[in-house]
């Protein structure tokens, strides 16, 4: 994984998995403190303390269809490497909250990616609640909320072109407008 959105991609994909109904993406760039965070909340079904210890080893996975679990190491290592940390927090039917830090201006830090592609993606797969996406800069905070979104279009179809690339283009703009990268 070598970009931002496609860590989130991944993690709000446990997320959906733990039977989340409720996922929050917040992240905060700030020159100032030369950091980039992402935080990401989910209500979901949560991990008991040994599956917590565990879950940043790359040969665990409490998947059935594979032996491996690399999205959460490759993210703790990513953010190690950026000169930042890493923390993973849940307990069991209350949810899970991680959070990435990196170091901004850190030659190692993964780019935000193409995170209005990512977004959308999930717009179209994830049914089961709402998502929540905010992303913060100096220059002001752009956020805005999946089950919102899809009060506003009604039952037009996300895949329609020009519904899509709407879409996609708001969350360009805004994330342009104020300084996201």
């Amino acid at each position: 994984m070598r970009t931002l959105s496609e860590h989130i991609l991944d993690i709000v994909q446990n997320s959906v998995s733990a039977g989340a109904t409720l996922i929050e993406i917040i992240v905060v760039e700030n020159k100032k403190k030369d950091i980039c965070s992402l935080t990401i909340n989910d209500n979901g079904c949560g991990m008991d303390a040994e599956t917590l210890s565990r879950a940043t080893d790359p040969f665990f996975t409490s998947r059935k269809t594979r032996k491996v679990g690399l999205g959460l190491p490759l993210l703790k290592q990513n953010a190690e490497a950026a000169g930042g940390s890493f923390k993973l927090e849940s307990q069991p039917e209350k949810g899970t909250r991680l959070v990435a830090v990196f170091q901004r201006s850190n030659f190692d830090r993964p780019p935000l990616g193409d995170i209005w592609n990512t977004l959308y993606l999930m717009l179209l797969s994830y049914d089961k609640g709402d998502l929540i996406y905010s992303h913060q800069t100096e220059k002001g905070t752009f956020s805005f909320s999946f089950k919102e979104l899809k009060e506003i279009v009604g039952d037009v179809s996300f895949q329609q072109k020009e519904i899509r690339e709407g879409i996609i283009e708001y969350i360009k703009t805004n994330l342009s407008d104020i300084g996201a990268r």
